[in-house]
């Protein structure tokens, strides 16, 4: 069947959210530095040229998928979270984080890479959304951990959100870096167990933060 170019609302709304389901898959498969314009044009079941009409490039819709991620995470961990100290709030924290992969990859590439190179609306969208999960979180935190005020649930939001995109990155090498660490584990500076990693670390701020 040839296609055919979106021309209702209704048709154009449908191959946008195609396209983001698309990048979600490939990402969530192959990582999201595999992720091409035409690998999510492949999986939406479009052709590439047709997801520059919906999108400036592949970082915008990584961004997009990041801002869900943000707020999703926020809809986790307000659910999850009931009063608790330091050491149940780090356990809170990792746990639902780690319950999306995806974003947790995403968090390292959004300083990185995926807020370069685009319109500064498209940034600041992303820049409100994420603003706005980072708010309840701390909010969150703040209600639920008798002993961080919101000054410290912020801070330890900053520290979370730098350990959790690097410590990402490094226990889940590439297949090149993993051989290499096989071969010669001596090289592997950092144990690939990401979740136990980051609740110690999340829990020994959260204390230095009291």
């Amino acid at each position: 069947m040839a296609y055919q170019r979106a021309r209702s609302p209704e048709r154009k709304r449908e191959r946008t959210e195609a396209l983001i389901e698309g990048a979600r898959r490939v990402a969530a498969r192959d990582g999201v530095h595999r992720v091409t314009l035409a690998a999510m044009a492949e999986e939406a079941g479009l052709t590439h040229s047709a997801v520059l009409r919906y999108f400036h490039s592949r970082n915008e819709v990584l961004l997009r998928l990041a801002g869900q991620g943000w707020t999703a995470w926020a809809d986790r961990l307000e659910a999850a979270l009931t009063r608790t100290d330091t050491d149940g709030l780090a356990k809170i924290m990792v746990a639902t984080l780690v319950a999306d992969p995806l974003f947790c990859d995403l968090l390292g590439n959004v300083p990185l890479h995926l807020e370069h190179d685009l319109p500064r609306e498209i940034v600041r969208s992303f820049k409100r959304t994420g603003n706005a999960a980072l708010r309840r979180i701390v909010a969150a935190i703040d209600a639920a951990v008798p002993a961080l005020d919101a000054a410290a649930a912020a801070d330890l939001m900053s520290a979370t959100n730098a350990l959790a995109g690097t410590l990402w990155q490094v226990c889940h090498p590439d297949p090149t870096l993993a051989e290499i660490y096989r071969e010669e584990p001596a090289l592997g500076h950092l144990p690939d167990d990401f979740a136990p990693l980051l609740e110690r670390l999340i829990g020994a701020t959260a204390k230095g933060l009291k």
